[in-house]
């Protein structure tokens, strides 16, 4: 009879395997991984429980197990694991929250293997068997047989309650709360075969002695955007029952496109159709008749123009942009006849972009080894930027719409200012091999992030300062193990980069710093389901739950990026736009930066408030006399119902 249990959701993982039969407590966790699992071995059905889930700080490169001996007793700690990472190890603590100090819970440690060998090689060549001998963890009938010490002092971990943990501690009336320092838990008692041991906690509990202060400096800078959590929105705003989805646009492709409007979907079916969805009419979808855009071609990339939400621009295999015009209200009925064709590519077209400020300017990458600009407003052709040796992998304009930066297979990172040459101004040395790579401009243009991947396949996210490519990357952090290319978003108002990729179900989530150490990780997201793709909506159309202040710290003014400065033919001839700012404060919500400064009292109480044992009866009295109180007064509130006028006694049928 086996047992399966599903662990890690990346593929090509090496998963690494830890077992303390004393507890019988399996620790899981695989290379690459920010993840640490723990389950709990049984002999009986479900064999295999899990105890903690637990995301830290960077990928594992390796684990391992502290002796049984260097743990301490006195603070019920029950295992510790070393995780080796790429720039240190950090220890991770099991603890049975129970009371600690000089009390040892027998029941939590049982004998374990001592540390004095039970026979020579010798001995065992001739057919010895004799057995390790067992000790005590107590600290009173043990002596000190080492000089490891108990270390109190590790980095924070942030953990993810399972579905069971969140059940069990409703069921027991618990509560959890958070703290920099500790991490929430509730009792068990392990053992070879324990009833249950879906409380254990892992984590650490910093030293006395050491003031936060202390620990914040070890740890270094922190992002304010650290707990940041993604939450999916109620289902009256999914659009359900998707079917035919073309899963297999290129790595180039989002997987779809998205304005404040609308959302475009390519599908599987012949012609290249696209389904055109209206935001405000989610739902579950008709199962047929519906209606669609007949590009006539497979689809290779896609966009909305930023400044018409009617246009989509369509990238197709015969090296030709198809420009559709959506009516107003969505589609109604199969479009066939698109607006323009723009025809110049000698070979399939990969990639396309929509200029950042000018009006109807378009630009657009091929395996003709070119990037060529078009003028929508004419249908023509205007630039053809040279230089590449090898497929373009990703394209992206500067936030102030004079450069366009490109990444290469060839290796190379480049960007290019198209009205003055079309030779590239600056290149470096982008991410190693051929899997593909993303670029955006990030710090208000002042650097290039790159997501790509390093000589070991993993994962990389690289800063590049746009002032000297050539020097290479001054800056790099290692996500995972996966195949699928990381799609970056950046929000230039907050400089948080938010990436994932397609089949992925983690959401990554980092603060882009001008100054070292450049990237701060954030809280990630997962979903129960893998992405196809990944697109954003403007922060004009993200619903938010009214707070009783508009937190302007984390809101500041946002770019009118819907909005053009300029046409396309000025932007040619040479002029610069600039995009207005606008606030994200709803007129009738005071900033935080304004609300008013109050004072917290703290109220004493005596000591013997604390030290009073209270009995069962006053407990209750108390219990209702709090319900009570919220109910108030029955005079004062009468019920709606007491003013109606009643019915007369002769009023009653006999």
């Amino acid at each position: 009879m086996s047992y399966e249990c599903y662990v890690a959701p990346s593929s090509g993982l090496t998963l690494i395997p830890l077992f303390d039969p004393d507890t019988g407590l399996l620790i899981v966790s695989a290379k690459g991984e920010s993840v640490i699992d723990c389950f709990e071995v049984s002999s009986c059905e479900p064999f295999l429980s899990q105890v903690s889930h637990c995301m830290t700080d960077s990928p594992t490169r390796g684990v391992a197990m502290v002796p049984k001996l260097a743990l301490d007793v006195t603070s019920c700690e029950v295992l510790r694991i070393l995780q080796l990472t790429d720039s240190f190890i950090m220890p991770i603590n099991y603890h049975v929250p129970r009371k600690s100090g000089q009390d040892f819970h027998e029941d939590l440690y049982p004998d374990t293997l001592g540390q004095t060998a039970a026979m020579s090689a010798d001995e065992w060549w001739k057919g010895g068997d004799k057995q390790v001998e067992r000790v005590s963890l107590n600290p009173a009938k043990r002596r000190k047989t080492s000089n490891l010490k108990p270390a109190n002092q590790t980095r924070v971990m942030k953990e993810l309650p399972t579905k069971k943990n969140k059940e069990e501690a409703l069921g027991q009336g618990g509560s959890a709360s958070s703290s920099p320092l500790t991490t929430p838990s509730s009792s068990v008692a392990p053992s070879p075969s324990p009833s249950s041991a879906s409380g254990l906690s892992s984590g650490c509990v910093p030293s006395p002695s050491q003031s936060a202060k202390a620990i914040s400096s070890m740890l270094g800078p922190s992002s304010r955007f650290r707990h940041l959590q993604g939450v999916v929105l109620h289902r009256d705003s999914h659009f359900t029952n998707l079917k035919g989805l073309n899963l297999t646009t290129p790595g180039e492709c989002d997987g779809f496109c998205v304005n404040k409007q609308r959302v475009a979907v390519p599908l599987a079916t012949a012609g290249g159709q696209i389904a055109i969805f209206e935001l405000s009419q989610a739902g579950k979808l008709a199962d047929t008749g519906l209606p669609t855009i007949q590009n006539s071609v497979n689809v290779a990339d896609f966009a909305w123009d930023p400044f018409n939400c009617q246009r989509l621009a369509v990238a197709g295999d015969d090296a030709k942009i198809r420009v559709w015009q959506v009516p107003k209200g969505g589609l109604t009925n199969i479009l066939t006849e698109p607006e323009a064709v723009l025809q110049g590519h000698t070979e399939k077209i990969y990639s396309i972009k929509f200029h950042p400020l000018a009006s109807g300017l378009l630009a657009s990458s091929s395996y003709d080894l070119t990037v060529r600009l078009w003028d929508l407003q004419s249908g023509s052709q205007v630039k053809v930027l040279r230089g590449h040796q090898d497929q373009i992998f990703g394209m992206a304009w500067s936030p102030d719409g004079k450069l366009l930066a490109t990444v290469c297979k060839d290796g190379k990172v480049r960007f290019y200012d198209p009205r003055k040459s079309a030779d590239p101004v600056q290149e470096g040395v982008g991410p190693e091999g051929p899997r593909g790579a993303r670029v955006v401009w990030v710090c208000d243009g002042k650097y290039l992030m790159v997501s790509g991947f390093d000589c070991r396949s993993e994962r990389t996210l690289y800063l590049y300062s746009a002032k000297s490519l050539s020097s290479g990357a001054i800056a790099s952090t290692s996500t995972d193990v996966s195949p699928s290319t990381l799609i970056p978003f950046y929000d230039p108002d907050t400089s948080i980069v938010i990436l994932t990729g397609k089949g992925d179900t983690r959401v990554y989530i980092y603060e882009i710093l001008p100054e070292a150490p450049y990237f701060l990780e954030c809280a990630s997201f997962n979903s129960s389901e893998p992405h196809k793709g990944l697109a954003f909506l403007p922060k004009t159309e993200v619903p938010r739950v009214r707070k009783e202040f508009f937190q302007d710290d984390v809101y500041p003014d946002t770019a009118v990026w819907w909005e053009a400065s300029l046409t396309a033919s000025a932007w040619l001839a040479g002029s610069d736009g600039k995009q207005r700012s606008i606030s994200l404060k709803p007129k009738d919500m005071t900033p935080v930066s304004e609300a008013p400064k109050e004072v917290q009292v703290r109220k004493y109480l005596p000591s013997s408030h604390y030290l009073e044992e209270k009995t069962d009866e006053q407990k209750k009295d108390e219990l209702l006399s709090a319900m009570i109180g919220k109910l108030g007064n029955m005079d004062e509130n009468p019920l709606p119902q007491e003013s109606f006028q009643g019915v007369e006694e002769d009023e009653w049928d006999d």
